[in-house]
């Protein structure tokens, strides 16, 4: 099949070329993972060297750590009898390694070799981003930006420790795109829930089959287990669409512009904290969660809109590694005229992203509040759904003048449904995806940005104007000492699942009146009680 080739090419001489990238693979890899041991294990020392570095101590090989910068920190150096001695990556992750070995009384040899995949991903990354064209329309390019990725990962950018020659060609941030394999599923092999007859519109299916579109990388992965259905005739070949789609920030989801359609594959690739498959038990229940979500945005009046996943179709024999869904595109969802995008693109930045441009910060922020903040809260009171409305789940639609006029939320996978789950860990749930992993970012990236800004006031007015009382969690959520921070690393370290969120106190800059700097307040990475809400990064 065709692939678009993104592999680097020998540079001859260039040596200083591979000493760049070999430099930025190394502070993009280290920023994410320095932010989780920051966050949940060092012990931040209550000065600040006079070049500006920022001091920590971590408990368990009890040695100090400095860094600089807050919001992507950089530069670490360990203290040694010599004096500081800088880290790269590598030197990074053995520290990391050892802190958490004595502080857990746990030994993990799987996640150090993770977090050297991510680094070494992220070096062919942005090799490849320098030889490929980005995408014209900025929606695509918003979802295309993330080289970095999660910023409180320990491994963000794994993938699965594949050379890069077998997932380069799929890659999202290499500006990839790529046609589907099409294959015919014996029809008595069929398994399918909800309204998936869009697939149907991407090829033609011989009689007594149907169509089933596959994800190219997934057919690689599974290649040994689906023999015998290729063997015995249950699944046929029938080329690739005639037409590439495009890889979204999740990786395994695919938009194609021609059909205005997501389709979000399995992948049997742990990515971030999970193995990338669509699980039986979340398919069988997709159609309750995505209805509920629905409703919750049928004609609402804050002009938000939900991208519905509105089935999935599978093989009986293969149920899990074939599985398709398929997601509602921006047709009848968008408002007219408006561009979406998406919000973690903004935070990390791109070519032609809103809050680079010369506009008014303080009344962008404003209006992205309006937009994001109400209908989310909505959904939770009035409908009990609560949203995984984290950075990679929604979508900011903006008008000709870069202004955000719309919200769109999507992925019913996330979705949590009261009174399935109980409403303090529903909202424990909501304020870590909408606050903690979206808002807080976005607002430091934004006053980053802009010398000057404080983006606090505006999201305190924003969320006091849903202080009701249906909804009393807001006035709490404004004056808590904290807020929930899930614990990545050590959730990745311990070998916990990735659907059991543990949290950890982080300061509020929510709070009225004195606060600490978000990043260093004091007994941030103190032991603290470890619970469950169910959260995916």
């Amino acid at each position: 099949m065709e692939r678009v080739d993104l592999l680097p090419q020998p540079a001859g001489d260039d040596a200083a070329h591979s000493d760049d990238v070999t430099a930025r693979a190394d502070a993009c890899a280290a920023a994410p993972l320095l932010n989780c041991l920051l966050r949940e294990v060092a012990r931040p020392l209550p000065r600040e060297d006079a070049d500006g570095w920022s001091v920590y101590r971590l408990p368990g090989v009890d040695r100090l750590l400095r860094v600089r910068g807050t919001r992507r920190p950089a530069d670490p150096e360990v203290r040694t009898r010599g004096g500081w001695h800088r880290l790269d990556h590598s030197g990074l992750v053995k520290l990391v390694a050892e802190e958490l070995t004595r502080h857990t009384g746990r030994s993990n040899h799987e996640l150090p070799a993770e977090m050297a995949d991510s680094r070494d991903a992220v070096a062919a990354l942005l090799a490849a981003r320098t030889r490929a064209t980005p995408p014209d329309d900025l929606y695509l390019r918003s979802e295309q930006s993330l080289v970095t990725g999660h910023p409180h990962h320990p491994a963000p950018k794994a993938r699965g420790g594949a050379p890069a020659a077998a997932w380069l060609p799929y890659a999202p941030e290499a500006y990839a795109r790529f046609p589907v394999v099409l294959l015919g599923l014996r029809e008595d092999e069929v398994m399918e829930e909800g309204d998936t007859t869009a697939l149907d519109a991407l090829g033609q299916a011989p009689p007594g089959y149907r169509l089933l579109p596959a994800h190219p990388w997934q057919l690689d992965l599974t290649a040994r287990e689906l023999a015998p259905a290729f063997a015995d005739g249950r699944l046929i070949r029938l080329g690739t669409t005639g037409f590439p789609l495009w890889p979204t920030a999740a990786i395994r989801t695919l938009y194609t512009p021609e059909h205005d359609l997501f389709l979000k594959f399995s992948l049997d690739v742990r990515i971030t904290n999970d193995i990338r498959r669509l699980w039986r038990h979340d398919l069988l229940k997709l159609r309750r969660t995505d209805e509920a979500a629905a409703r919750a945005f049928a004609r609402s009046p804050h002009g938000a809109a939900w991208l519905g996943d509105r089935g999935y179709r599978t093989a009986r024999f293969a149920f899990e590694e074939l599985a398709v869904l398929v997601r509602d595109g921006f047709t009848g969802r968008l408002l007219p005229g408006a561009t979406p995008l998406l919000a973690a693109g903004l935070v990390e930045g791109f070519e032609g992203s809103p809050p680079g441009r010369a506009l008014d910060p303080a009344a962008w922020w404003e209006a992205y509040l309006r937009a994001v903040v109400p209908p989310a809260l909505s959904a939770f009171a009035d409908h009990g759904v609560v949203l995984e409305a984290h950075l990679q789940n929604t979508l900011v639609a903006v008008d000709s003048d870069g202004l955000p006029v719309q919200a769109l939320f999507r992925d019913a996978e996330g979705v949590k449904l009261l009174p399935d789950v109980e409403r303090a860990a529903g909202w424990e749930r909501l304020v870590y995806c909408l606050v903690v992993n979206h808002l807080i970012e976005l607002a430091e990236a934004l006053a980053e940005r802009h010398p000057g800004l404080d983006p606090w006031p505006a999201v305190r007015h924003e969320l006091a104007r849903h202080e009701r009382q249906d909804l009393p969690e807001v006035t709490a959520l404004l004056s808590a000492p904290t807020l929930p921070g899930k614990t990545n690393l050590l959730l990745r370290w311990t070998g916990a699942d990735g659907a059991d969120a543990r949290y950890r106190p982080l300061p509020n800059p929510l709070a009225t009146g004195d606060r600490a700097e978000h990043r260093q307040a004091p007994g941030a990475g103190s032991r603290g009680p470890a619970r469950s809400g169910g959260i995916s990064p």
